[in-house]
């Protein structure tokens, strides 16, 4: 039984950070005030000139059809487009000047967490709202966001959305550091797990993480981690689980 768990637990992830994902941009979508398009293969969010098309990939089985209307919003995109597939099962290569790549898609097992080194809060007002979009604009370089305009990553209305909480870690008085989380039929997932350059290697990162997870300990977490945060995540606990394909617009 306490290897067999494990490997179910595993098996199951990418599905789960699929449905979590959907759920997520779902709740973005509504908040911004974007079409939210649900289908049995996959979701997507389309947004306007800034914030793009974002499609989520829910099966690894999508049909003929399913892949033609994906092809059909990319094409009539106002913004930049991203696509991501957990089962790394669909092919998307076809949709034009887009570069792909793969990041590993991580589970986390419920477990007691550990107090972060610096203080981590939720976020319930304006002020942290602005400097969590802030932090996530500046930690991800998110050129598409620039020049800034407050509520436009993070509107008031994604704080109102079920299961969604922003968390902003402060070091000598200032945010430095910001992620969001979102719970999904009994599994949570993080996002936006960023920290601007200059607070960078101080211990940011793992705090977020630290002040977020805590309130998640009694249920299992998946995530998607670029290259570079996969030591911290692993640090945590969390167990590659498999690949996720990802394409964005060039």
């Amino acid at each position: 039984m306490s290897i067999e768990a494990p490997l179910t637990g595993l098996a199951e992830a990418p599905s789960r950070q699929a449905r979590n994902s959907a759920a997520f941009w779902a709740a973005t979508g509504r908040a911004r005030g974007h079409e939210v398009i649900r289908r049995r293969g996959f979701l997507a969010v389309a947004g306007d000139e800034r914030a793009g098309l974002r499609v989520l990939i829910q099966e690894p089985d999508l049909t003929a059809d399913e892949v033609a209307e994906i092809t059909d919003l990319t094409g009539r995109a106002t913004g930049p487009v991203d696509a991501e597939d957990p089962f790394s099962a669909t092919d998307l290569n076809h949709l034009g000047d887009m570069r792909s790549w793969q990041m590993p898609v991580m589970l986390w097992p419920p477990a007691p967490v550990a107090e972060p080194s610096m203080e981590v809060s939720r976020v319930t007002g304006e002020d942290d709202l602005r400097a969590a979009e802030r932090a996530v604009i500046a930690g991800f370089e998110l050129a598409r966001f620039e020049p800034y305009r407050a509520g436009e990553l993070f509107p008031m209305a994604l704080l109102r959305e079920a299961g969604v909480e922003v968390f902003v870690a402060r070091l000598d008085g200032e945010v430095a550091g910001a992620c969001v989380t979102a719970v999904e039929d009994g599994f949570g997932s993080h996002y936006w797990v960023g920290t601007p350059d200059a607070f960078r290697s101080r211990g940011v990162g793992r705090a977020v993480m630290l002040g977020s997870l805590a309130p998640l300990a009694g249920m299992p977490v998946t995530l998607t981690s670029s290259r570079l945060g996969r030591p911290l995540y692993e640090s945590l606990g969390f167990t590659v689980a498999g690949e996720s394909t990802w394409w964005a617009t060039r």
